[in-house]
């Protein structure tokens, strides 16, 4: 009775990859690299025993000599550097054809469509962080109803309201109905129901966020519930997969939450895939840029693995890994396309060492289909 657990510690990326300045990233995007290299030494005990430190440099975590885990970069095929697009690859979908993008803001058409939806025109509709289109556009919120519409670099479709003026079953109801509204060619990935409360100058996003993702392909989550084995999914992850192949999904307030979670189920699951999404490191301190609460992130999440790994028994295996990159050195809030790492610890089996690069995300669901499936 196995059970695989894959943590994704989301846009924690390695290193550019060769094609990063075509997806308009500058040189040198090193998401984990960077932010030692910017805050100083980070003290990372347990990823450096895994051998988190062969893969890039990374200021006070050396490189071990013997590291516990199978170590390498993996380098994505899908042609994209957003959530959807990296958690597709992982379970076996390249994505040829990158997902639309609206760096002028959506189309009249499309605008129009979602007046009719929510009964008002809504405030903003252009590329903008979350945090800072909110500030500038909550008051006028406040005072109209009007829903704020954005976007970013990636292909989502981002409504946010104040959960005083449009309450959540209501916002989740627009990006419901925005979902099917957007057919092709307008089917970006993810439609986000973004909520916020306080004040003018004050404002602040709740927990309360939701994702509405386009239909997956057949992937390997469908396998494993074919196969009878499994899938507990913890934070954003059954969102990312439209419920596809999923037996339980548990949401998370943020990354602590998400690994109390984890645990939880280790707790309780005898057999299957545990699959954690730690969403903090991109959208709290990625996209705002924010090194130093990167940096700590980063180091907490250190701290939880030895309370992770005496939860495990023999057989267990865990995978380390990310969907993209969000170096907060870099200018601007987006993603950066880089390298992700893949940390592979077995509790019995085969030991650590370090691989040579591999082309795919899709290793992490090789990985677990081998022990699952085999």
């Amino acid at each position: 009775m196995k059970r695989v657990v894959a943590i994704v510690i989301d846009s924690g990326g390695v290193g550019a990859l060769a094609d990063a300045l075509d997806y308009g990233d500058a040189p040198g995007a090193n998401t984990i690299g960077n932010v030692a290299r910017s805050v100083g030494a980070l003290h990372l005990p347990n990823l450096q025993r895994l051998g988190i430190g062969a893969l890039t440099e990374i200021s006070g975590v050396d490189a071990a000599q013997s590291p516990r885990a199978r170590v390498a970069r993996l380098r994505e095929r899908s042609r994209g550097k957003d959530t959807i697009t990296g958690h597709w690859e992982m379970m076996g979908v390249v994505t040829d054809i990158p997902f639309p993008t609206y760096p002028d803001g959506f189309p009249r058409e499309v605008v129009d469509a979602l007046r009719q939806i929510t009964g008002k025109m809504p405030l903003g509709n252009r590329p903008a962080s979350g945090t800072e289109i909110i500030e500038e556009l909550g008051a006028e919120h406040l005072h109209t109803g009007r829903p704020i519409l954005y976007t970013s670099a990636d292909s989502v479709f981002q409504i946010a309201t104040h959960e005083a003026i449009v309450p959540l079953h209501r916002l989740y109801e627009w990006s419901r109905l925005a979902r099917e509204m957007l057919k092709p060619p307008h089917a970006v990935n993810r439609v986000i129901a973004r909520p916020f409360v306080g004040e003018p100058g004050a404002f602040r996003r709740t927990p309360n966020r939701r994702d509405y993702a386009i239909e997956p392909p057949p992937n390997l989550l469908d396998e494993l519930r074919t196969g009878y084995v499994g899938v507990y999914a913890v934070g954003k992850i059954s969102d990312i997969y439209c419920g596809r192949g999923i037996s339980s999904s548990i949401r998370a307030a943020d990354n602590r939450d998400a690994m109390e979670r984890t645990f939880e189920l280790l707790e309780t699951v005898d057999h299957g895939f545990v699959f954690t999404n730690l969403n903090d490191f991109d959208s709290k301190f990625g996209h705002r840029r924010d090194a130093r609460g990167y940096a700590a992130a980063l180091e907490e999440f250190d701290a939880t693995l030895p309370a992770l790994e005496a939860r495990l028994r023999a057989g267990d295996e865990v995978i380390l890994t990310a969907d993209h990159g969000c170096d907060p050195t870099a200018p601007g809030s987006d993603h950066t396309r880089e390298y992700v790492p893949f940390l592979h610890l077995s509790v019995t089996g085969r030991g650590g060492g370090v691989l040579p690069d591999v082309e795919g995300l899709d290793l992490v669901g090789r990985t677990v289909k081998e022990a699952l499936l085999a």
